[in-house]
């Protein structure tokens, strides 16, 4: 080290942790630090505000290089994932042109999404030779996988199919010895869990347990554990907590490699979990679509960094009308972006090194591994199905509640809603029956029914909001109710007034349907009793001034919005006060 770097380093002194600490506590003047600076995620892991190396003690996996066992930095020594497109297969065709078309412009692989068994395969596969053809078939895959084996036998195939071998391992080991290499016939779909509205913790530990089974359940009928291993694949969701999402698909592999190497496979290659991602639908919203291509944007930098091998990025408008060439085009050169602009495919495993991704992938990976040791105790995978239903049941339904009280954003949707759009008119196709629900529903079903009963002849109803009063309070709470009610589609309408009868007489002029009255906590008492007395319609107050309460419900407050209403709930019952209907 030279002089000159020596002096530099003497200049920057390390900071011990002890030194962190008491800064931060300083900084805090007393408050607790746990409270304050900690949080806790949906799968039970709390967060700390920083880390630092004597976090990564104990944490068994670090050290190894990318395309080492257990492989939490990678397979290999490249990451260069695929850049995979989605086909819905409607007609066979439209379906070959649309895949061509895919690979001319930048994809790599192309995923067809419902396969009829009696598919012409020859016609669908036209001109495709060379690229690598996966199939999600669902339940026609045990009977199109036959077909696909007698296609190959004279037209060689990479890809894969999404054939369950948990439904007939007998059968499923014939399969895996007809498939030529490069061809995956079985798939463990861990994405499932995950838009079901079920925690990382969930869709890895019950992924792992499903694949644990096929391998004990493929080697007992007579395919030994290695061989099946290889002809595997995995499919996760990437959903949005960016971080974790990285630090996901890390544990998945190492998970996977910890559980093949029990069965002690003559290769530890064939312990190399494959894992094809797919960017959520869960988070995805009809209201101001385009911010999905942000949602979608780090879904596809999370995959990418976390090592995935392949990658399909959904389109922004899927949620409600079949994608079209323009919205394809976005969703495919978000990845060739990230690949030829960002190089995210210039470097293995980035996260490598970063005290919070390590410590991430390790509690991931430890959390995960006792879902699976649950499952496990339960029977297995097949005979522990309530089990799971119930615990990823229990987490979308604390996701739901956090959704509709506000506490989790949705940005366009219960944050920040553009109150001119209307998308009723843009909506072409619903979801598929039986299909999860995505988070953002419980409030695109409170705004499109204002956007119905508007389209029916009806009124949508017009709340004013009244500022008076404190400059600063008045401000803040008239834009927190704007996204409160902008939220239900409802028409806002904000004004400052100097007195109560200014604000009487403008929602007169308005034919308003309500008034909701933004001011202090101090000065409620004074302006709400004249407001009400001068009005018909329905006064609320802005916020819950707790010591005052009783005396405007008094002076004819009807209703108090703040911070723990429950959005959902006070929207769907002020549309049934003004009769707002289906």
């Amino acid at each position: 080290m030279s002089e000159k770097e020596t002096r530099l380093l003497a200049e920057f002194p390390p900071v011990s942790t002890e030194a962190w600490e008491a800064a931060i506590q300083k900084d805090l003047k007393g408050a607790d630090y746990t409270k304050r600076l900690h949080w806790q995620t949906d799968e039970g892991i709390t967060v700390k505000p920083y880390y630092r190396s004597e976090d990564l003690r104990g944490r068994e996996f670090l050290g190894t290089a990318p395309g080492q066992f257990p492989y939490t930095r990678g397979t290999n020594a490249s990451a260069n994932w695929k850049i995979r497109e989605e086909v819905e297969v409607a007609g066979i065709a439209e379906a070959n042109q649309s895949a061509r078309r895919a690979i001319a412009k930048g994809a790599d692989e192309i995923a067809f999404v419902g396969v009829k068994a009696d598919a012409d395969l020859p016609a669908l596969l036209a001109g495709l030779s060379g690229v690598a053809v996966h199939f999600i078939a669902g339940a026609e895959a045990p009977a199109l996988l036959p077909r696909l084996i007698e296609h190959m036998k004279q037209s060689p195939l990479c890809g894969s199919i999404d054939y369950d071998p948990l439904a007939n391992p007998a059968a499923a080991v014939v399969f895996a010895l007809a498939v030529p290499d490069g061809f995956r016939p079985f798939g463990i779909d861990g994405g499932r869990f995950h838009e079901a509205g079920g925690t990382a913790v969930q869709e890895l530990g019950f992924a792992l347990a499903a694949g644990v089974e096929a391998l004990a359940a493929l080697d007992s009928a007579g395919l030994n554990a290695g061989v099946a291993a290889a002809k595997m694949f995995f499919t996760y969701t990437v959903g949005s907590n960016y971080f974790f999402e990285i630090a996901k698909f890390r544990a998945a592999r190492l998970l996977w490699a910890r559980a093949v190497s029990s069965f002690q496979p003559a290769n530890v290659e064939s312990a190399k979990a494959v894992i094809y991602a797919r960017t959520a639908r869960w988070n995805k919203t009809i209201y101001d679509p385009y911010v999905n291509m942000l949602r979608t944007s780090t879904e596809a930098m999370s995959a990418a960094l976390g090592g995935v091998d392949s990658l399909a990025v959904g389109c922004f408008n899927e949620a409600y009308q079949a994608p079209d060439e323009f919205s394809k085009h976005l969703a495919r050169n978000t990845q060739i972006i990230l690949k030829q602009e960002a190089w995210l495919d210039r470097v293995t495993d980035p996260a490598a090194g970063s005290y919070y991704i390590e410590v991430l992938t390790d509690s991931l990976a430890r959390e995960a591994w006792k879902a699976f040791q649950e499952v496990e105790a339960a029977g297995g995978f097949r005979k522990a199905e309530a089990l799971m239903t119930a615990q990823v049941d229990k987490a979308r339904t604390a996701k739901e509640a956090a959704i509709a009280a506000r506490r989790r954003s949705i940005l366009g949707t219960n944050q920040y809603p553009n109150l001119k759009e209307k998308m009723l008119p843009e909506i072409k196709r619903s979801a598929p029956k039986g299909a999860p629900k995505r988070g953002a529903e419980v409030f695109e079903s409170i705004r499109l029914r204002t956007e119905r009963h508007a389209a029916a002849g009806g009124k949508t109803p017009v709340f004013l909001l009244a500022e008076i009063g404190n400059l600063k309070m008045r401000k803040a709470r008239s834009g927190f109710v704007t996204n409160f009610f902008g939220s239900g589609g409802f028409t806002l309408v904000t004004r400052s007034f100097a007195d109560a009868d200014q604000a009487a007489q403008a929602a007169a002029e308005l034919k308003a349907d309500a008034v909701v009255l933004c001011s202090s906590d101090e000065e409620y008492t004074a302006l709400a009793g004249p407001l009400c007395a001068k009005l018909s319609v329905p006064v609320v107050v802005a916020g819950y001034p707790k010591d005052a309460i009783e005396q405007l419900k008094k002076d004819g407050v009807v209703d108090f919005v703040h911070v723990r209403s429950n959005a959902a709930e006070m929207l769907t019952s002020w549309q049934q006060k003004l009769g707002v209907k289906e």
